[in-house]
């Protein structure tokens, strides 16, 4: 059985090569994180906010082909999880034929975002990941990593924009710019400490 969830969240941070997006069952309480690259979170936020590129990007670049070829992009359904690892598929609607695509979730959920395309997770996958010591376990020591690096960088700019000197002296766009990235990691802190407690 196939569950229906949406993107509840995504977490993109410069501490690391990984980035979390989180999906919720959309009739229940269900919800858990997966691990994208940058590029696959960068893609999913452009395309979430509408934001246009001079030139089609690879997601887009693969929404124009689906359309042109005569296709639509139906559901995007996340089917298994081995090792650690989720697998999705991409079922295209084509002349009346579903075609399936293999695809990583994070690339399904990139292309498909822009058009509020359906995702659904296997009821396996969700028991798997919800249930898993080993799975759960690693995902919330990611977490709570993601956690502390947070912490110390928030210390040492709120150090930083206390000094009065360093506001002095600095120039007014240094400054701002520190502020709102002191604003973001406190906004990305609360909302991991949020998921933590639910999780945890």
């Amino acid at each position: 059985m196939d569950i229906p969830v949406e993107l509840s969240r995504i977490l993109i941070t410069e501490l690391g090569d990984q980035q979390v997006i989180f999906l919720k069952e959309k009739d229940g309480e269900r919800a858990f994180p997966i691990l994208i690259g940058i590029h696959e979170a960068l893609a999913i936020d452009r395309r979430l906010k509408g934001v246009d590129t001079p030139r089609p990007m690879t997601h887009d670049l693969l929404a124009g082909v689906v359309t042109a070829l005569g296709g639509a992009l139906e559901k995007i359904v996340i089917n298994d999880l081995r090792e650690h690892t989720f697998y999705a598929r991409l079922h295209i609607r084509r002349d009346g034929e579903d075609i399936e695509v293999d695809s990583r979730p994070s690339d399904a959920i990139a292309l498909g975002v822009a058009f509020d395309t359906p995702i659904y997770v296997a009821d396996h996958v969700i028991d798997e990941v919800l249930n898993a010591p080993a799975s759960k376990e690693e995902r919330l020591a990611m977490l709570r990593q993601r956690l502390d690096d947070l912490r110390e960088r928030i210390a040492e700019y709120s150090e930083r924009l206390q000094d009065e000197e360093f506001v002095a002296e600095a120039p007014s766009e240094i400054v701002d710019a520190a502020r709102r990235q002191l604003k973001e990691m406190q906004t990305e802190y609360e909302a991991i400490d949020d998921v933590l407690k639910k999780l945890g």
